[in-house]
């Protein structure tokens, strides 16, 4: 899973400069395995729907459970439910993945050795092959990565989305972002108008 993996490498650098909510994060890297699928023909999808087409040869743990989750039954399942399915607690089984593999590892943040720690990408191959998509601007990594915030300001004038497919996927990306945002400010909203009620305000 490539481009999921990737995406997740560039969340994790330092210096990307942004600091990623594990919710965004999961849809983002549920969208980033639909699309890997996609590229490997083991799924097209048709409007809204994720058809798979055949046996997928997956390459990874992680690309094994995405191919094994989809619906293979009409009417199929919509890419935002995907997302949404796929997507639970997707952020931390890449994290413990990519950990087992040695592509993450545990630093100490500031001087202190008492400091907390934070992870960060290794210097490995796959950490290098993730910058060199991310600083060459590859449209599916920048894409996946501007809906959760990372990049969000580099110039948009590099080549785009080609693929139909593929920009269904990072627009249902972007509307999940969205829709999880809202949800977060709702309960916040609803947090300190409970708490305003306690305290008689």
């Amino acid at each position: 899973m490539t481009t999921a993996k990737d995406l997740f490498i560039i969340a994790m650098d330092p210096g990307a400069g942004q600091s990623v909510g594990q919710g965004d994060l999961s849809l983002a890297l549920a969208g980033a395995e639909l699309i890997d699928l996609i590229v490997a023909e083991a799924v097209v999808v048709d409007n809204d729907r994720i058809v798979p087409q055949g046996p997928p040869a997956p390459d990874d743990g992680l690309a094994a459970e995405a191919a094994a989750g989809l619906t293979r039954q009409a009417p199929y399942e919509k890419i935002e439910d995907w997302l949404w399915r796929r997507g639970r607690d997707l952020s931390a089984a890449y994290q413990a993945a990519l950990e087992k593999d040695g592509e993450l590892i545990r630093r100490r943040s500031g001087s202190s050795p008492l400091g907390p720690r934070r992870v960060e990408p290794a210097d490995t191959p796959a950490r290098r092959r993730a910058v060199s998509r991310w600083e060459e601007r590859e449209p599916l990594l920048s894409a996946l990565a501007a809906a959760v915030g990372i990049g969000a300001e580099r110039p948009d004038d590099g080549p785009g989305l080609t693929d139909e497919a593929a920009t269904a996927v990072v627009a249902a990306v972007h509307d999940a972002v969205m829709e999880l945002e809202a949800v977060r400010q709702r309960r916040s909203i609803e947090s300190a108008a409970f708490a305003n009620l306690w305290r008689g305000v």
